[in-house]
């Protein structure tokens, strides 16, 4: 049986790497963006350009997004020559950005009214570092058949995925993977603060509870850059804060308390707030390790 025809919107570090797996699995694989030039490394390695995401979607039996927002994907899809125009009877749209469920669910039923193509959120976790040794984590919401249709092409870039539920059932899973990370990273900077106020070596502190119950990825990641006073990714806060948005929204939606998640949302707005005060960029780990409050 032969692979699919894919296509692939959102060539940044997340999406160029998985693009480079389909490409390494022997996809046939056309790719779109704003600007050819950051394409460049999935031309170079065997991609075809694809001049509009309408071009792109009719050449293709499964397309891909990794982008950065709702607005983003919304204009791939519905914007002037975007994948809504082509004819998607039979084609299925993996989603990999992080948006909001309830948008998802719009617009995944718009999608099949205008061009009967359908959609399988399948938001990912796991950072630059997973999706550059394919090992990425992905939750999907969709049909069972979609699903099963998609999980061999994402398995090039992904080393779990699970079917959470009916289309936006991944893009709910991805809210709560955000609001335990955001909250995680709040409870981390200030342990390390009150570790660094005591007159511990606070920047041992991953070392100290590395292999215990309070061990986690978040914590050997952002817990060491935050001891080591590393702000190199400014994106940190803004993309956080999104996230966070969207997570307090479902929860007034749904009807469920989230009184950790508002405490977390407000302490990162506090943070991107302070950094436009300071002239600067900042995160929410560099406000704690100056500003405890």
């Amino acid at each position: 049986m032969s692979k699919p025809r894919i296509g692939y919107i959102g060539l940044g570090t997340m999406g160029g790497a998985m693009c480079e797996h389909l490409l390494t699995a022997g996809y046939d694989v056309a790719v779109w963006g704003r600007s050819r030039e950051r394409s460049a490394g999935a031309l170079e390695a065997g991609a075809r350009w694809a001049e509009t995401p309408a071009v792109l979607a009719s050449a293709s039996d499964i397309v891909a997004l990794c982008v950065s927002n709702d607005a983003a994907v919304g204009e791939v899809v519905f914007g002037a020559n975007g994948i809504a125009e082509a004819d998607g009877d039979g084609k299925l749209l993996i989603d990999h950005s992080s948006i909001h469920p309830a948008t998802t669910q719009a617009w995944a039923a718009d999608l099949r009214d205008r061009n009967g193509m359908t959609w399988l959120d399948a938001p990912v976790s796991g950072g630059p570092g997973s999706a550059a040794r394919g090992e990425l984590i992905v939750m999907a919401g969709g049909t069972t058949s979609d699903f099963n249709r998609a999980s061999s092409v994402i398995g090039a870039y992904a080393k779990q995925i699970t079917h959470m539920g009916p289309v936006g059932s991944g893009q709910a899973t991805k809210v709560c993977n955000q609001l335990i990370i955001g909250a995680e990273i709040c409870a981390i900077a200030e342990a390390l603060n009150f570790a660094r106020k005591f007159g511990m070596n606070a920047a041992a502190l991953p070392d100290a509870l590395k292999g215990g119950w309070a061990d986690s990825t978040v914590l050997q990641d952002h817990g060491r850059r935050m001891a080591a006073a590393d702000y190199s990714d400014p994106a940190d806060a803004s993309m956080m804060m999104k996230d966070m948005n969207i997570a307090s929204d479902m929860g007034r939606r749904t009807g469920t308390p989230m009184p950790v998640t508002e405490v977390a949302t407000a302490l990162y707005r506090l943070a991107i707030e302070q950094g436009h005060m300071d002239g600067g960029q900042i995160t929410p780990m560099r406000l704690y390790a100056s500003h405890p409050l």
